[in-house]
């Protein structure tokens, strides 16, 4: 299924460069989720189930967060390329290894930044270290989109793509 988030999204080079990227980048997410998680509950390193369980957590597993990242990567495109005009590069580098390059940084700052939410450390440890492993994927946690929508103050509207939320008021 082609997905478009706005009129002009057609960056396929980028979006093939994002979802190059989606495991070792939800594999960051999820092992800085888990780190920050247990520094701020748990500072003094006490085991117990909990910290035990997430402790003991490693999975290449990430089909819960796939709506999340592939939402996300539509608001990079939205943020910096919404007029769709990719750049000619005439340092030697392809576009492919520049996007991934753009994108990789943006994630991980992106990570950091929401990290600094409880809400949003609880989702993500939610859909991943306490999500049972045998549940098939039903309904994704909407948690995840909501915390998007908020943060960027967007809307993702299944028919129109991104919208700015202000504009919207």
């Amino acid at each position: 299924m082609l997905r478009k988030f706005f009129p002009l999204d057609k960056n396929y080079i980028l979006e093939e460069a994002q979802l190059s990227l989606e495991n070792t980048l939800l594999h960051y997410l999820v092992d800085f989720v888990k780190v920050e998680y247990l520094l701020r509950s748990n500072p003094l390193g006490i085991v117990d189930d909990m910290s035990r369980r997430i402790g003991d957590h490693h999975t290449t597993d990430f089909r819960h967060l796939h709506e999340f990242y592939v939402n996300l990567m539509g608001v990079f495109r939205y943020t910096r390329y919404s007029d769709n005009q990719l750049q000619f590069l005439f340092d030697g580098n392809d576009d492919f290894t520049k996007y991934r390059e753009e994108w990789s940084q943006q994630f991980k700052l992106w990570t950091k930044e929401f990290c600094k939410h409880q809400n949003f450390l609880r989702a993500v440890l939610d859909l991943t270290v306490f999500y049972p492993a045998d549940s098939p994927v039903l309904m994704v946690d909407n948690r995840m989109n909501a915390f998007i929508t908020q943060y960027f103050e967007i809307k993702i509207h299944p028919q129109k793509g991104i919208l700015n939320a202000k504009k919207m008021a």
